[in-house]
């Protein structure tokens, strides 16, 4: 069965089409994003822009003509937590479902983080004990632990690259001052972060996901996507402060030009080291694996899991937490 998953998150609006089938491995077909940075985009009432939600607009109805040319039977949309955090989330979500037919579903931080967890346990089985993942977005940082398929902590806190970049810093580059201040900051952020995540117990293996990890170990030196999957890609702690120390004085556009960075996040490249630098400390980790797989499969393995299969039907949508904003939509809606 061929799905599409479609993520709006705070920089992309991505779509990942594959091949799935419950107790198969999901194979990619393809890959499309737009470039929206819609965390950017916020008014001063912190509502998205009537600009930004037309892009989002033009975005999704773009990504769905492409998921049903590529013979999608289904289309599993979620929006993170750039639309999460509008003021007028539920405004925005109303006009996608009714100019698009696509009806995203808003997953609080938490389930991110949960169902990024699932798709690291599926990645790496049963044999790597007792785990524990990462994930830097835009507008947030989710953390995971656990033995099971079922982490035992998830937590989201915003410490996203983007926010950082927004909230954190008036230079490009950063100054010394900022970059200090935002570390040790960092540190008081995340120290109750990591007693509650190690409260079971160290991992017997840590493990990052998504693009910045990605960017950071390629940049360390870790082996290059075109080395395939199952390429064992490594980020070090000392790796990363060397990395630190020269990214945090170089230009956002002189950073895109180095090799790995895509342009589109080149400018909370340092935010981003800085947050898993200061994670990996919080933590005492001396190394953090890449997994391939992130928050897109984990959506995708979820529901398969979840209705015995695609071809059984729409599985009910998810209780809204207490304190999530916007609306939240059917998980695997199909077309209208």
């Amino acid at each position: 069965m061929r799905l599409g998953v479609l993520d709006v998150g705070s920089n992309t609006v991505h779509l990942l089409v594959v091949d799935a089938h419950r107790g198969a491995h999901p194979t990619p077909a393809r890959s499309e994003k737009s470039v929206l940075r819609l965390a950017e985009q916020l008014d001063g009432r912190g509502d998205l822009s009537r600009a930004g939600a037309d892009h989002l607009v033009r975005a999704v109805a773009a990504a769905k003509a492409s998921a049903e040319r590529l013979g999608c039977a289904e289309l599993m949309a979620f929006a993170t937590s750039a639309v999460r955090e509008a003021g007028n989330s539920a405004a925005v979500l109303e006009r996608v479902r009714e100019e698009t037919g696509v009806e995203l579903e808003v997953l609080s931080g938490e389930d991110e983080a949960r169902h990024t967890f699932l798709a690291v346990r599926r990645w790496h089985g049963w044999s790597a004990g007792r785990l524990l993942c990462l994930d830097i977005g835009g507008g947030s940082l989710e953390l995971a632990a656990g033995m099971d398929e079922e982490p035992e902590t998830a937590l989201s806190v915003p410490l996203g690259a983007g926010r950082l970049t927004r909230t954190r810093f008036r230079k490009d580059p950063p100054g010394r001052t900022e970059i200090r201040e935002t570390s040790e900051w960092l540190d008081g952020q995340l120290a109750p972060v990591a007693r509650e995540l190690l409260a079971g117990g160290r991992p017997d293996r840590a493990v990052a996901t998504s693009k910045t990890f990605r960017t950071l170990a390629r940049l360390t030196g870790a082996a290059p996507s075109s080395a395939g999957p199952r390429a064992r890609r490594v980020l070090t702690a000392a790796g990363l402060r060397q990395l630190v120390a020269f990214i945090s004085r170089m230009s956002s556009h002189d950073l895109a030009e180095l090799e790995g960075v895509s342009p589109s996040r080149a400018h909370q490249l340092v935010a981003g080291a800085l947050v898993a630098e200061a994670a990996m400390r919080a933590l005492s980790l001396g190394e953090l694996e890449i997994c391939p797989w992130a928050l897109r499969e984990g959506v995708i393995l979820r529901r398969l899991d979840q209705t015995g299969g695609p071809e059984q039907g729409t599985s009910e949508a998810p209780t809204k937490r207490s304190g999530e904003t916007g609306r939240t939509g059917r998980h695997g809606a199909r077309w209208s």
